[in-house]
């Protein structure tokens, strides 16, 4: 019942008989995040698990109550500790052993050891025979490119950190072309007799699942627990008090608990043991997943469960706030727009391609067709029209695209349906290499503004077409935000004095004059940034007025002196929402996401639509071997996303679509170390089989173009480095490259 650390070498093995905790400390820029994970095997006993418990409620004491807990169970763990295993406890010779591993899943893999049999194999997954000196991967006929990736990396960590880089791997891809393996597998597991069962699903909760959470309060009453439900979703951040802890249910997916600062430490030692008790009064799976989280300390997956997240003290993308009072101010740092390049991370922070200085062409649907739109009259916008926006920038010497569907809020659902249909052919003529980004009227996205340089004007209703239906308004309002080209729009409101607002300029045209009314709380770069708008919405006079200094004809106008919003308004602090990334699938019927955890370039699988949400918009990135039913379903799938989001998000945010191979920079920017070159240079192609044969090193089972590998696994192949296999001459590297199945 002691707690005895583990040798390193054997991190991310895991047997079924034991508990185990791991202590996870992430450092960064904004400091460190540690994580405490207890893992129960499915045959321990409950004194191990008790001792378990105990243990990391010491843990959490000793380091501060900062940890964030998570409670896991065999076969439903948490994919942040990456590949895991799950093997029966042997006691022998490291070369002595025969065990057959299955290997399953493609972003998050687990490695668990079945019987020794054929028929614990099925048609979707890896398999790995281990015999000590030999492995033998044996790959399913439908299983994917990623998962053989994923088996093969767990075959060479095995090859390298259990048996000092002694023992060869084969790889059986086609059962024909490797008789070899086969007789070696046969050996050993009999004859097969029968089919082989197809691909085990795997088990996922959906996303309606997923959304439905619900928040209770967790106290002490006459020496009895009462767990009472408080709200459900949308959750806000208020609702959590620091004097007591709380439960949140998601749906019975996951359990968190949540611990204020100022409860009692006998209601924080019990969280563990109230979470527990909450799964079996819910009758909810034991294997139930528990995270356990303190009052400013709480994850990033706990965070986006709520509608809005504000953070003390936080430094902002573009400035840092100070609460003097009841009134936060911020001071504005100045964008440069030449760093984009050199530091994509902040192309993606501020939602920007480029700096704007590109190439605009604009489309109105009409008739539901494209008709071009008089240069003119670009950057003027109608509630009843749609909109295609093409904005071309170079980027290495050569075109990219960025193509924008605009959607007014009156247009009919036929042009919105046309505005789509257009938009697919328009791509098609750039060589589908465009970035889509679906707009709607209202969530203009920073570049949008950017590109039309502070003359952005949106028209409630209308249209921008010649024959128009009925006559524009004698009397317009217009509200005006922003304090420079790149972030300025002007939006018409209803011309009534209860639009107004303290804090932003208006525009009112009249049939004689255009008022400049400056609120109190305006800046003078809003003011300067207003009267350059004024000239596209009126050819009037124009005449400005201080707030309380306004003419008897300016409220005339308006139909009159009426209530509107004159306080001071309070500069909120924006959440800085981590990034998340998911897998996209329809293919159950259902919609599913399955999460990727600390992603990286490597986790966007060609055969495989993405899903990355930075909470101020949603990408999607659609792999070259995608189907097409996930690509025609790609924005629709975004939608659910949205809809179904627990912290109930805004249908409209903009959905940006991405290709392979075309990302723009406010996308990689979220990528740590992308390698732009990753796709242009090499093509994964089909698996080819090793010819049966056993190989002192690890021979990868895909052909490539170009040859393109990671440093390491070069050398693992070729048996030396990049430099000195392309100082051989030419010859030679293609002989070599040949042997191994490479060209």
């Amino acid at each position: 019942m002691k707690m005895v650390p583990v040798p390193e070498k054997a991190y991310g093995t895991f047997f079924e008989g034991d508990c185990y905790i791991i202590l996870h400390t992430k450092r960064s820029s904004r400091g460190s995040a540690v994580d405490l994970h207890y893992w129960i095997g499915k045959d321990s006993s409950q004194d191990e698990q008790g001792a378990a418990a105990v243990y990391v409620t010491q843990l959490d004491a000793a380091l501060g109550g900062s940890p964030v807990q998570h409670r896991e169970v065999q076969g439903h763990d948490d994919p942040r500790r990456g590949v895991a295993s799950g093997f029966k406890h042997v006691e022998t010779n490291m070369y002595n052993i025969k065990r057959l591993l299955h290997v399953k899943g493609k972003k998050h893999v687990s490695a668990t050891e079945v019987a020794l049999s054929w028929d614990s194999f099925n048609k979707g997954d890896v398999f790995l025979l281990d015999l000590g000196k030999v492995l033998i991967q044996w790959n399913g006929p439908s299983c994917s490119i990623a998962e053989k990736s994923r088996g093969l990396a767990l075959a060479r960590s095995i090859r390298d950190s259990e048996r000092g880089g002694r023992a060869q791997i084969g790889i059986i891809d086609s059962e024909r072309d490797s008789p070899d393996l086969m007789q070696i597998m046969r050996m050993v597991l009999g004859e097969r007799r029968g089919e082989l069962r197809d691909a085990v699903p795997d088990t996922k909760a959906d996303e309606l699942q997923k959304a439905n959470v619900r928040l209770y309060h967790v106290y002490e009453k006459d020496n009895d627990l009462v767990v009472q439900e408080i709200a459900t979703r949308p959750l806000t951040q208020d609702l959590l008090q620091h004097e007591d802890c709380y439960i949140l249910d998601q749906g019975g997916f996951k359990i968190y608990v949540w611990r204020g600062k100022a409860s009692s430490p006998e209601e924080k030692k019990a969280a563990f043991t109230r979470a527990v008790g909450f799964i079996q009064a819910k009758g909810y799976p034991s294997s139930t997943n528990v995270e356990v989280i303190n009052d400013g300390a709480e994850s990033a997956m706990f965070k986006q469960l709520f509608q809005r997240w504000t953070e003390k003290n936080e430094t902002q993308g573009l400035g840092k706030v100070h609460t003097t009072g009841k009134i936060a101010k911020v001071e504005q740092v100045k964008f440069d727009t030449t760093q984009l390049h050199a530091r994509p991370e902040l192309a993606a922070e501020q939602r920007m391609v480029d700096d704007a200085s590109g190439e605009i062409q604009v489309w109105r649907i009409e008739d539901l067709e494209m008709q071009p739109v008089n240069p003119k009259m670009y950057g003027q916008f109608y509630g009843g029209d749609c909109y295609l926006v093409l904005y071309t920038y170079l980027r290495s010497g050569r075109p990219h695209y960025v193509l924008y569907m605009w959607q007014g809020r009156h247009a009919s659902v036929d042009e919105i349906t046309a505005c789509a249909l257009n938009a697919i052919e328009l791509d098609r003529k750039y060589g589908d290499e465009a970035v889509q980004v679906r707009v709607t009227m209202g969530k203009e996205p920073r570049h949008f503004l950017a590109i039309f340089k502070g003359k952005l004007v949106i028209y409630e209703g209308g249209t921008s077409r010649a024959q128009k239906s009925s006559p524009e308004p004698a009397i317009r309002l217009f509200q005006v935000r922003g304090t420079d080209e790149v972030n300025t729009k002007a939006t018409e409101v209803p011309a009534r004095a209860s639009s107004l607002n303290s804090n932003d300029v208006f525009l009112l045209s009249t049939s004689q004059l255009c008022y400049l009314w400056c609120g109190k709380g305006c800046s003078g770069d809003e003011r300067e940034m207003a009267k350059m708008v004024a000239d596209i919405i009126s050819r009037r006079d124009k005449h400005t007025i201080l707030e309380g200094q306004e003419p008897a004809e300016f409220w005339e106008a308006l139909g009159g002196k009426a209530p509107y919003a004159s306080e001071k308004r309070f500069q909120e602090q924006i959440t800085q929402y981590q990034p998340r990334l998911f897998e996209c699938s329809n293919q159950t019927g259902r919609f599913i996401m399955t999460e990727v955890v600390g992603f990286c370039q490597e986790d966007l699988d060609e055969d495989d639509v993405m899903l990355l949400d930075t909470w101020e918009e949603i990408f999607l990135w659609v792999g070259k071997a995608s189907n097409t039913q996930e690509r025609n379903e790609a924005i629709a799938s975004a939608k659910e996303y949205l809809k179904t989001h627990p912290a109930g998000r805004d249908l409209a945010t903009p959905i940006i679509l991405v290709k392979q191979g075309y990302e723009p920079l406010n996308f990689t920017g979220w990528f740590n170390a992308w390698d732009p070159y990753k796709w242009s240079v090499s093509c994964w192609k089909n698996p080819v089989a090793t010819q049966g044969c056993l190989e002192g090193v690890v021979v990868s089972e895909y052909r490539m173009y170009g040859c393109y590998l990671s440093d390491a696994d070069f050398h693992d192949i070729f048996g030396k480095s990049k430099d000195e296999f392309y100082q051989m001459p030419k010859w030679k590297q293609q002989n070599e490259k040949k042997q191994f199945g490479l060209f």
